[in-house]
This record gives C-alpha cells, structure tokens and sequence, in this order.
C-alpha cells in the first residue's frame, strides 16, 4: 500500500559538514520498520523535540532516511499482536518512536505493540494528539503528587514552573480541572490573562525563582509542585517546600544540575519525585489515559483543548518547526498526515 510521509534525509558535504533535508514523500507498506502492528495514522503533534529533530539538531536521531513524529494516534491496519485487533483506536506516546524508530509524520506507521495502549472512550484521536507526550506527562505529575498526598482545594498550593510551555500549560488545565489551586510561574507575564483561564488560580513572574537561595531553607510557599524547567529554578522551589510537599520533576529546560542541600528532604520530609513518560510502564499508561478521560468529559475542559490547539499539514511541520525551537509557538499543534 503507499502512503504520504515526511521524510528526512541527512547529507555531507566535502568538509564533513552534516546537513538535514526534509521532503512529503510517497512511501509503500514494505519500507515500514519492523513491529507486528501497523497503523493508520490519523493525527499526530509537534513538540520541541520534533523540531530539534527535523533540523538536525542534537544527535537524535542516528539512523536515515527517517520518518519523524514523537507522538502518534490512530486505527490499527494489521496485527500480529494478540493484544489488538483491526479497527482498534491506539495512542503512542514516548519509546523513542521518531527518533530511533519512524514516528507519526506519515499516513502509515508501524511499531511494536508493547508500546501502544488503546485510547480510552472519550477522546478522539485528534484530542489524544493536542495532548501529546506533554499533556501526558502533566497528569502523570499530577497523578503523582495526589499519590502523595497533594489534594485539592486552595489550602494545597500547587506552583507550575515552565507555565507557558506544553507540559505546564497542559498541568493547569488538568489541575485546575481536577480542583487544584495551581501557582502558573511564566517568564511571559503578558500571558497571565490566558494562563488563568487555562486553570491558574494565581500567577508568578518567574523571576521570583531564579535566584539560586542563599539559605537551604525558606519560607514554606509550596504543597506540590510539577517542575518543568529544572537547574536552579528547581533549587530554589526544593527550598520552598512546605513540610512532607512533593516535586514531580520532568524538565531539563534550565539545565540537568542541581545545586542544593539534603535539608529540604531531612528537614522537611520533601519528596523529588521524577517523572518520565518514555518509561512508564504500559498498565500506568493506561491509567493517566484513563484519568485524562475523565477530566475531558467535562465539556469546559474539551473546549479549552480545543481553544489551544492549531492543526497543520506534513508541509506546515516543516514551515513551523524553526518557529516552536524560538519559542513562538503558542498553544498545541496537531499534524494532520
């Protein structure tokens, strides 16, 4: 069967300089990567990832020609897997598919089934895909510190490093949903307006967090927090941590060190907890996909989705990936193959 696809080529040149080209492809089923189910892809995202990715940029992918796209979403074509079955609805988010497999940029794709999970009644696949790995990411945060005693209600503050970005943005949504009081922190003070309506209930310029504090203690400010930004921002939050709060930590935006003291977690009984959407294991999947379900069935939330998501073509990812590496992307962007 042939398909359309993104496909990437990478090139070099007589003084060994590396180049990576871009171009929509007609592709056949035999030139899929090995798995044992194939799917009709119907939607899937751009992420920062991707545009590293399609750029060339940071070693991620190894292997060429290769299809892009972290995320995916769609109807399973064939199986060899006793797990689904044709005409199964089927989400994959994380296992490195894009990068060291061919991902979502195509009308085709194939994959192991270990990594899928069937999409949970309630969410269509062009949903699944405006939430994407950083939608899934913040309610595994989320889901994380109610597991460790984060509840609801205004007297359990939830602060939101990163506000403006996909997981934090997504972490309002879901929290402010679930009745959370969430703290938005932003480096874009001119977003307040949107990242209350998204579910803040309080918004913080993030200068407030970036000095790395002279003290390992700090007045508590903090229940819980979904850290997506890391480096001193996370140091200064772990200072700020009220007795037995809790960090889902998932960003490295600030960089992977960490300067800080074991005060906060002798002291205060604060737990770090790290959270990692690639490794998680399939019967958790189901679970955030699940709870996702659940806050979505609430129409307020499917309309506020809606109202951040955009949708392009395999062309349009190209045209939009140098804007989402400048931070000029606003919202989610789901690709239509």
């Amino acid at each position: 069967m042939s398909f359309t696809g993104l496909v990437l080529e990478r090139h070099e040149d007589a003084d060994g300089k590396k180049t990576v080209t871009s171009a929509v492809t007609e592709l056949t089923d035999d030139q899929l990567p090995e798995g044992d189910v194939t799917i009709d892809v119907e939607y899937s995202s751009l992420n920062y990832k991707d545009g590293m990715i399609i750029k060339g940029i940071g070693g991620l992918v190894r292997n060429y020609p290769h299809v892009p796209g972290v995320d995916m979403a769609g109807t399973v074509a064939a199986s060899d897997n006793p797990g689904f079955a044709v005409g199964d609805r089927v989400v994959l988010t994380g296992w490195r598919v894009g990068e060291m497999h061919w991902g979502g940029y195509a009308q085709r794709a194939r994959v192991k089934g270990d990594w899928l999970v069937n999409l949970a009644d309630g969410i269509s696949t062009r949903q699944a895909m405006a939430i994407g790995t950083a939608g899934f990411t913040a309610m595994q945060a989320i889901m994380a510190l109610e597991d460790h005693g984060v509840a609801a209600g205004a007297e359990h503050k939830i602060l939101v490093t990163g506000a403006s970005g996909g997981v934090g943005s997504s972490a309002l949504l879901w929290g402010g949903a679930i009745g959370h009081h969430m703290v938005a922190s932003t480096g874009r003070m001119e977003n307040a307006g949107d990242l209350t309506a998204l579910g803040a209930a309080e918004v913080i310029d993030r200068a407030e967090l970036s000095d790395n504090p002279s003290r390992p203690l700090l007045s508590e400010r903090w229940n819980g927090c979904v850290d997506a930004v890391g480096g001193d921002t996370l140091a200064h939050v772990l200072a700020e941590m009220a007795y037995k709060g809790s960090v889902a930590a998932c960003g490295l935006a600030g960089g992977n060190g960490l300067s800080t003291t074991v005060i906060p977690f002798l002291l205060r009984g604060v737990n770090l907890l790290g959270i990692d959407s690639v490794m998680c294991p399939t019967e958790d999947r189901q679970k955030v996909w699940g709870r996702i379900a659940d806050v979505l069935a609430d129409q307020a939330v499917a309309d506020k989705l809606e109202s951040m998501t955009s949708e392009v073509d395999l062309a349009g990812v190209v045209d939009l990936a140098p804007e989402i590496l400048a931070g000029k992307v606003k919202g989610r962007v789901v690709v239509k193959p």
